[in-house]
């Protein structure tokens, strides 16, 4: 599926508009570092990656983890605009009636390659994911993102070393790096520059975006896909 970069903003901008909703409706939630990351889904669910939301679960299909799992009502809003569930459906984030908990579920949401919600393992299982699909000589890649405050876990730096170990150039990491977390200013709590230095260090091809340009974005894609030999780190910089 390609859209026109017009299209993906118009897209995009709907699904901040659920966002809101859904965690208007929940009366609880994580907005901010849902609205940061939004630009990216929209761009890879509706111009990068092979999916069907007729067969969310077929073997050949591109998988994509949200690490950083509390921000799951931006992954829910983007996947049913991509027509995997009702948008209606928005309005149950964390309701008991329905299966839209506040982290997400693969067990009973469309569309959700991994539960996640326990900071730095969405990547670890990514990192499996795109070394299955390597070992097996399959073609689908795998696309996470991770939060620049999640990234003080211990665990992200053992998947960083893995994946580079293991040469998977069919994984991309994206890094939410809108500077806030929790408990601050990641610069504050726990700070992470430079980066590009720490990840060129790890052995990962490193590319430094605007979060909000879909036009950066997406040419960070293409080298991803032209990248042989590594993985690839986008490090967005986002609001």
């Amino acid at each position: 599926m390609r859209m026109t970069t017009k299209e993906l903003a118009i897209t995009a901008t709907k699904a901040r508009l659920l966002i809101l909703e859904g965690v208007h409706a929940a009366k609880a939630g994580h907005p901010g570092g849902s609205l940061s990351c939004v630009d990216a889904l929209t761009t890879l669910y509706f111009d990068e990656m092979d999916v069907d939301p007729a067969a969310p679960r077929k073997a050949e299909r591109d998988r994509f983890v949200l690490s950083k799992g509390h921000c799951a009502p931006a992954l829910y809003a983007v996947l049913a605009l991509r027509g995997f569930f009702p948008t209606e459906d928005m309005k149950l984030l964390r309701s008991i009636k329905a299966h839209y908990s506040g982290h997400p579920d693969m067990a009973h949401v469309p569309g959700v390659d991994m539960s996640t919600g326990s900071l730095g393992q969405g990547i670890s299982a990514a990192v499996g994911m795109a070394l299955a699909a390597k070992t097996t000589k399959a073609g689908w890649r795998t696309y996470a993102i991770l939060g620049d405050g999640e990234i003080e876990e211990g665990q992200v730096w053992e998947a960083f070393m893995a994946a580079a170990k293991w040469k998977l150039d069919n994984l991309c990491a994206f890094i939410d790096v809108n500077g806030l977390q929790i408990d601050g200013a990641t610069a504050n709590v726990m700070p992470s520059e430079p980066l590009d230095k720490k990840m060129e260090a790890f052995n990962w091809n490193v590319l430094t975006v605007d979060g909000h340009d879909y036009e950066a974005i997406r040419a960070a894609l293409k080298t991803v896909r032209e990248t042989k030999g590594k993985p690839t780190v986008i490090l967005m910089k986002t609001t």
